[in-house]
């Protein structure tokens, strides 16, 4: 009889402990679980035993998730709120659905990128959908974007459809490969609103496809300005009606700016042309050589038209305005810079009819730069017209003239090289607005002529900054709003030094570590090793 009871006692004690156990498991922690649905429901009662009471439901065990980790993408995402669950994966027969018809093209492009289907504006809500979803706060950053990963689902959401936008590059990054969106909840947003990579295609022509590849490489690095120099000495690369003369054998039809500029749209890129002048504008020139600049001497001056002849401005202002209907952008980049008549030691003897025309146009004391600097003022006027915001280099902006640029015209600090050489400080204590394009670190010059040599993600990754504007020096902090980004740059010096491929292949990782820069200015949370890794896998 004792060991009847033993035996008794422990039954019991097995069965409460499984008991215990099965409810740990189920249980967890409320915030954040994933709990799949209960399986098993109440029984039908027996035939025959109308009061018998059905079973009660059987709870079944539910997996314990730790917590989420924070994804891993580039440019890496500012915060992730971590919770317990199983995140989400892409899967047959999943939808993509969108709260405002605005979205349609990001829902369309991020369900054909992920294989799912787009079902359009819906309220409804089903297991396995992404959601996107247009609506923020009033005045919040429309770049910004929220994405949470709960119960299986992915909601994005953003004050613009721009965020929108960079929230699907996101989970695109998570997804990659078979790869989890984790469960939790990322909040994004970019430290800078200028996110650019600038193509030299007047000295080297890049295809139409070429540049289109770009585009999309740029949208999922959450890059938002495309800049095109297509005019200079080498070559004019993209037709025009109003000066045909002048356009090179190799160039872009019209329509195929186009298209690059849809796609660019579609990625929320923002296309951005530059015609530069008065110097380099020899493609120009080669078709009109009575606007070539000469010296006191009758010598040529290579690339540099005769600013004081009337007619050099109507032909640079033509190609503006006919430009402006082809891109719809806000920014127009004016160039402005190595203007040949101011590198001499003496520009006002060594070109008297500059001289000439400064005077009458300022007074007896104007001088070269005063006539340069008002030609530039002069084509600002030409662009903002069209609503247009105006940039320049910034050996463009000369010191000590009596006429000054125009106050709207952001600075495209690219050099502390130049004749007369000022400090970036000398701009921004002005309250100028810069974009940073320091050739120490985004330069990528092709043939590595004079001093450049090309530069590396890694160098990019660990040393610069925006505030770098200059060698590798950092302006102070209170200037950092001022600074509305940077932008990574190839120049076609030596043309045929590199093919498509080989530039592509170049400046991919260059491309990576610019916009995690611009992104989020702080000091990287990844080694560079494992960021370069990182762009491997997501390659």
């Amino acid at each position: 009889m004792k060991q009847t009871w033993v035996l008794i006692v422990a039954v019991v004690v097995v069965t409460v402990a499984a008991g215990v156990s099965l409810g740990l498991l189920a249980g967890g922690d409320d915030e954040g679980s994933a709990r799949p649905q209960q399986q098993g429901s109440a029984r039908a009662s027996q035939a025959g035993s109308p009061s018998k009471k059905p079973d009660a439901p059987t709870p079944s065990p539910t997996r314990s998730y730790p917590l989420s980790k924070a994804p891993q993408t580039i440019p890496a995402v500012d915060s992730h709120t971590a919770a317990r669950g199983p995140g989400w994966r892409t899967a047959t027969g999943e939808r993509v659905v969108v709260s405002d018809s605005k979205l349609a093209d990001e829902g369309r492009l991020i369900a054909g990128e992920l294989g799912l289907s787009y079902a359009g504006e819906k309220e409804d809500v089903r297991a396995g959908d992404v959601r996107l979803v247009l609506g923020g706060s009033k005045g919040a950053n429309p770049e910004s974007y929220t994405m949470t990963v709960r119960g299986g689902r992915v909601e994005i959401s953003g004050a613009g459809e721009a965020g929108v936008f960079y929230g699907t590059r996101t989970l695109k990054q998570e997804v990659h490969d078979g790869g989890t969106a984790p469960e939790g909840v990322v909040r994004d947003a970019p430290a800078k609103p200028v996110r650019g990579f600038m193509l030299d295609i007047a000295r080297k022509y890049f295809t139409a496809d070429w540049i289109e590849d770009r585009v999309r490489e740029l949208g999922d690095l959450k890059f938002n300005q495309l800049g095109l120099h297509f005019s200079d000495d080498q070559g004019f690369r993209i037709a025009s009606a109003s000066h045909p003369e002048i356009v090179s054998q190799q160039h872009l039809t019209k329509a195929q700016v186009r298209k690059i500029v849809r796609l660019a749209e579609s990625r929320h890129i923002t296309v951005v042309p530059e015609i530069d002048s008065p110097g380099h504008l020899g493609a120009v020139i080669a078709a009109h050589p009575d606007l070539q600049l000469r010296n006191v001497n009758g010598v040529a001056t290579r690339g540099a038209i005769d600013i004081s002849k009337p007619e050099s401005a109507e032909i640079v202002d033509d190609l503006l305005n006919e430009y402006a209907g082809l891109f719809p952008g806000t920014p127009w980049h004016l160039g402005g810079d190595e203007y040949q008549a101011l590198v001499v030691s003496d520009p006002q003897a060594s070109y008297p009819q500059l001289a000439t025309a400064a005077r009458q146009a300022y007074g007896s004391g104007g001088t070269v730069a005063d006539l340069a600097t008002g030609w530039l003022n002069d084509r600002a006027a030409t662009v903002r017209a069209h609503d247009r915001t105006p940039r320049a280099w910034n050996d463009g902006f000369f010191r000590n003239t009596s006429v000054q640029p125009d106050k709207d015209i952001q600075v495209a600090y690219w050099t502390g090289k130049e004749i007369g050489a000022r400090l970036p400080v000398e701009y921004l204590s002005t309250g100028r607005k810069v974009i940073n394009y320091n050739d120490e670190f985004l330069y990528y010059v092709l043939g590595e002529p004079q001093t450049f040599v090309y530069p590396t993600g890694e160098r990019i990754y660990e040393q610069w900054t925006p505030r770098v504007l200059r060698g590798t020096t950092a302006v102070p902090a209170k200037y950092d709003p001022q600074i509305l980004g940077g932008s990574f740059a190839v120049w076609c010096d030596l043309a045929n030094s590199q093919t498509q491929a080989q530039v592509a292949a170049g400046i991919r990782m260059p491309l990576a570590a610019t916009v995690q820069k611009l992104w989020d200015a702080g000091k990287p949370q990844l080694t560079w090793a494992e960021f370069r890794a990182l762009a491997d896998r997501l390659d």
